[in-house]
Parts: structure tokens; C-alpha cells; sequence
């Protein structure tokens, strides 16, 4: 399909989380108890390099650094930091996070010296490194956040930290690290003047589950996704801009493409491009959107699943065999054949992202062209 400029097929299970370097030469996922780093070239099929294999639960996210270094965490409760070694394999070192509950996402600011882990213990772990003591610390942010954490994502000035999670409350909190971070990282900042670390700088309330937040820096507004499928836009002055997927469907994860668009992605298996004009946020274009065909209609003999019910609405598929004992072959499936779980830029031109990378839940790495 046009939109599509490449598809491979990672895995044979779900990828939760995924993220490239620098360069783009390297992509990391996760796969169950483990986080796969491939190399990447061209169109070519990624080839995996290194496994990294030191948790004992389900790796929930991964993350790449400026300097390379790789971050996962995991339903064990534990995140480590994997130090790129010149032969290429990876140190692992263990991050002090003092939680009792899952990790649940992970997100490096974009200085690579420190970073965030969001758990179901209702606490955002802010780590970075103690050289002294050679290893990873973190300090506590927890009041007033009481549910689960699904999302993260840093401020371009590496203090303001923006978090999700299943209390329906986005918020703005301060991750300001003595020592690490200066006043003149958020000199001028229209958030505030005062940031201790752990202050809560902004939250809003929508009600549903938050799947999904992340940062425009440019220009400092934060958008974030929700279980009732709508994606919602805001900034210092509190006013939510909020617009509904039209298939009614959760988006589970969101890309910032430029200042006035927005790439969000979840149930449906097919992103949705919001663009903002004159009359606000609108949806302006589905990408790799399944076509309708006049297909004939296919008796329902129970073992014809894979040809004629294959990527059908269960629901549809059900009302279908209920009001006439026969299923319609009416669309072509979308190259996603499952939930899509998360968008990332993938290249970018005059800060414009041009193709977008997602995986999902069928193993697979897709690149969209915008």
C-alpha cells in the first residue's frame, strides 16, 4: 500500500515497546523476558545482533539513550542499564528503584544522563547515575498520583516530566535532580519559575485511562491518548483541545509529527493523522485504511475462519451469522493485524517527521510514510 514503505516480521508474539538509536542503525524491542537488539539497514530484514536476557518477567518497555546506552523494564520490578561494549555486547548494570509493584515504561531525557520508570506501586521512579558508588539511584515521585502509571515522556529541557496513568489524570511534574540540572534549564519556562523536584506543575482530568502522553517542546504542549478513543491537546494555560477517533476504538499510543499534526495509533490496527486548522484538530487522514470490496457473500461452514472471517469485527462477524447463517467478505486487512502499541519518528526533515515506525501486538515492525 502507498502508505507503507516497509513491513518485517519481528517475532512471533507481541512487541510492547520498541526504539531506535541515534543514527537509526540499531532497534531495540521487547520480546516476553527478554529486549532484542537488531541491526537495521535500508529496507533490508533487521538482523538481530544481541539478546538481553536478565529479567525474569514480561520487559513492558525499552529505551535508547543519546550515548547508546539501552534501558529496559519489566514486571519483575526491576530496570537495567545496558552500557554498549566495544566488541559488541552489553553490561548490564541494575537500577535501585525500590518499587513493590511492575514497571510499567520507561523514558530517558534527552541529556542521556538520567531517566524515568513508571510503576504500579503509584510511583515514578526519576534514576540516574551515582559515580561513587558505580550504580544507578532514584528518587520518589509520588503524591498525588494513585493508580498505575502507563506513560512518560520528558520535556526537551530534561526537568519537566509529563506522566499518565489509570486514574484518568494527566499531569506535569518536576524531575530537577541537584546537581545534575540548573535554574537555567527552565529559565523563561511559561510552566512556572520554581521547580523542587517532585512539585506538581499541571494536571487534567479526563476520566479514562491514559494510554499514551508525550511532549511538543517547540512550543510547549503535551498531548496524550485515552481509553474512551479520543486524543486531547493542552499546554500551560489549561485548555484541552479534545478530538475522538472515528472509529470509536482506544488509541493506545501517539506521535507528534510537526507543530499542527499528531499520528495516533491503537485498537484499530491503522494510525489516524490529526491535523490542526482553522477550525481546530481534525482527523485528516487514516493511514493503510482496510479497503472495502463488493465481495461475495461466503457461507459459514465453522472451518472457513481463515479465508472468509479472517480480520473480520468479531461483533460484525457474530450479527452477520445471526441475522443470515452467512459471514461478507467485505474488506482487505490493514498490514497491522493486531493492536498497534506504539508510534515513534523514525526519520525527520526541518523537524517534520516524515515516516513513522510502529509494532503491535502480531510480532510485527511496520514504516509509514506521511
Amino acid at each position: 500500500m502507498s502508505d507503507i514503505a516497509a513491513q518485517f516480521k519481528l517475532v512471533k508474539g507481541s512487541i510492547y515497546s520498541h526504539c531506535f538509536n541515534q543514527d537509526r542503525s540499531l532497534l531495540a524491542i521487547t520480546y516476553d523476558t527478554d529486549c532484542y537488539v537488531y541491526k537495521v539497514s535500508a529496507a533490508k530484514q533487521p538482523q538481530l545482533v544481541a539478546v538481553l536476557p536478565d529479567h525474569d518477567k514480561t520487559v513492558t518497555a525499552v529505551d535508547i539513550s543519546v550515548h547508546g546506552r539501552i534501558v529496559t523494564c519489566s514486571q519483575d520490578r526491576n530496570a537495567i542499564v545496558w552500557e554498549p561494549l566495544s566488541n559488541g555486547t552489553y553490561k548490564p548494570t541494575l537500577v535501585l528503584l525500590r518499587i513493590n509493584r511492575a514497571a510499567t515504561c520507561v523514558s530517558w531525557a534527552s541529556s542521556g544522563y538520567k531517566f524515568a520508570v513508571g510503576s504500579s506501586a503509584r510511583i515514578i521512579a526519576v534514576c540516574y547515575y551515582e559515580q561513587e558508588n558505580d550504580w544507578w539511584v532514584s528518587k520518589h515521585i509520588k503524591k498525588p498520583i494513585k493508580s498505575t502509571i502507563n506513560a512518560l515522556s520528558w520535556h526537551s529541557n530534561c526537568v519537566l516530566l509529563a506522566c499518565g496513568g489509570t486514574d484518568g489524570y494527566a499531569r506535569v511534574f518536576s524531575g530537577f535532580i541537584k546537581g545534575l540540572d540548573t535554574k537555567e534549564q527552565v529559565a523563561g519556562s511559561p510552566w512556572g519559575e520554581k521547580f523542587p523536584f517532585g512539585s506538581l506543575v499541571r494536571e487534567w482530568y479526563q476520566g479514562a485511562w491514559i494510554h499514551d502522553i508525550k511532549w511538543r517542546s517547540s512550543i510547549d504542549k503535551v498531548a496524550f491518548v485515552t481509553h474512551d478513543g479520543s486524543l486531547n491537546i493542552t499546554d500551560y494555560t489549561d485548555d484541552i483541545k479534545s478530538v475522538d477517533n472515528p472509529e470509536g476504538l482506544p488509541f493506545i499510543t501517539l506521535c507528534w509529527i510537526n507543530d499542527h499534526e499528531i499520528l495516533a495509533a491503537g485498537f484499530s490496527n491503522h494510525p489516524v493523522l490529526y491535523s490542526e486548522g482553522s477550525r481546530g484538530w481534525e482527523v485528516s487522514k487514516i493511514l493503510d485504511s482496510p479497503v472495502k470490496s463488493a465481495g461475495k457473500l461466503v457461507a459459514s461452514t465453522g472451518d472457513d475462519e481463515e479465508e472468509g472471517a479472517f480480520g473480520m469485527s468479531a461483533l460484525r462477524k457474530f450479527k452477520e451469522l445471526d441475522l443470515k447463517g452467512k459471514v461478507s467478505q467485505q474488506e482487505e486487512k490493514s498490514t497491522h493485524v493486531n493492536s498497534i502499541t506504539e508510534l515513534a519518528a523514525y526519520k525527520e526533515s526541518n523537524n517534520n517527521v516524515t515516516q513513522v515506525s510502529s509494532v503491535g501486538l502480531d510480532g510485527k515492525l511496520v514504516i509509514y510514510k506521511l
